[in-house]
């Protein structure tokens, strides 16, 4: 009977609306990833296991009241800077990035962290000012976000920067950023493009370069683009059928269980599957986005909205990458790609969401 009702009050955490959208996405991925990795069922059962780990930390983290979740910001946040630091110093370089870092037995990538840290952070610090906040918190708030950013952008990992930069910038945004505000910062981005160009890395600007026109190096920078351009094309109104593409299949896209995944979906489903599975990723967002206008609290609601427009940009990043309207910056397509350490992030996010709808008592300040 004990372990009834201790089961019994797990369950009661979890939101069933958004778990079955997410099982929905996960058992699409399964098919997806099975059709791109080769009919690979070692593969396969690697992707299981990680949404089996990843459903795992959502169901922990969605059991743990929201104060504790504000209790952890700070220390999180400061974890995360101090082992960036570390990366900057002493983290291994792969294929000329330092983004990697030993810690005991195992290698971890510190700006996976602060995916989450970044807006844990923000958000309990306008939590904590919500009674005086004024113009200068939001300056503080910019500095806080800036030194993780800075610190992921020298590694260079471009595509995180700017990805924890998009998580942290939700976060002002809901806290009542003003437009002007706002509107100056995008004319100061604007303007400052120029000077950015020359710290950009020259595969940077390469890869800038090959988006406006991909046929200028068709067989270097420009070959992802392309070949991910015609997987997509090729897949017509229909598709080609599930395990029937050809540009994955043959090895001409490249990455395709992993970042490029979205061109085998397009190839095999067609115009039709893509719609649905944008469908699937706006009910997904609409449900996160309806727990974070009803949450108790700024924080919960900091949070929630934030994590949930993080998810929305991680999806049109990708989406983007690969349709050739976006560089390619290495980001990939939540649920859906290859991958361990990216699938636990967005499902630890999932789970805060759902602790945030299923407790509903104020945080305490």
């Amino acid at each position: 009977m004990r372990i009834k009702a201790w089961l019994t009050k797990i369950a009661s955490h979890l939101d069933y609306p958004l778990l079955l959208l997410l099982f929905a996405l996960m058992l699409l991925s399964l098919f997806l990833q099975y059709s791109a990795a080769g009919e690979d069922t070692g593969k396969l059962m690697a992707h299981a296991i990680n949404m089996l780990v990843a459903i795992g930390i959502m169901v922990i983290v969605a059991n743990i009241p929201p104060q504790y979740l504000i209790a952890s910001a700070v220390p999180l946040y400061t974890l995360g800077v101090i082992l960036l630091i570390g990366v900057a110093l002493f983290g291994d370089v792969v294929n000329g990035s330092r983004r990697w870092l030993h810690v005991g037995v195992t290698r971890i990538q510190p700006s996976e962290i602060m995916k989450i840290a970044m807006p844990l952070m923000l958000a309990w610090y306008f939590h904590y000012h919500e009674a005086t906040l004024k113009l200068k918190d939001y300056g503080i708030a910019a500095l806080l976000l800036a030194i993780p950013v800075v610190l992921v952008a020298k590694q260079p990992d471009l595509g995180t920067a700017l990805l924890i930069s998009a998580s942290g910038f939700y976060v002002l945004f809901f806290a009542g950023l003003p437009w002007r505000i706002m509107l100056g910062m995008g004319v100061l981005a604007g303007a400052s493009m120029p000077v950015l160009w020359h710290f950009l890395h020259d595969y940077q600007r390469k890869r800038v370069l090959t988006l406006l026109d991909p046929m200028t190096d068709p067989l270097g920078a420009g070959y992802h683009i392309i070949q991910s351009t015609i997987a997509i094309g090729s897949g017509g109104a229909f598709g080609k059928g599930w395990l029937n593409g050809t540009q994955s299949h043959l090895d001409f896209l490249p990455e395709h269980t992993t970042d490029f995944v979205f061109a085998v979906f397009g190839e095999e489903f067609g115009l039709l599957g893509n719609i649905l599975l944008l469908l699937l990723y706006f009910a997904i967002i609409a449900r996160g986005l309806s727990i974070a206008t009803n949450a108790p609290n700024l924080f919960a609601r900091l949070m929630a909205g934030s994590i949930t427009m993080a998810f929305f940009t991680y999806a049109f990043v990708n989406m983007g990458m690969v349709s050739g309207i976006l560089p390619v910056v290495g980001v990939p397509l939540p649920m859906m790609s290859y991958g361990g350490t990216a699938m636990v992030i967005v499902m630890l996010g999932f789970g805060i969401l759902m602790s945030v709808k299923t407790h509903r008592k104020l945080i305490k300040s």
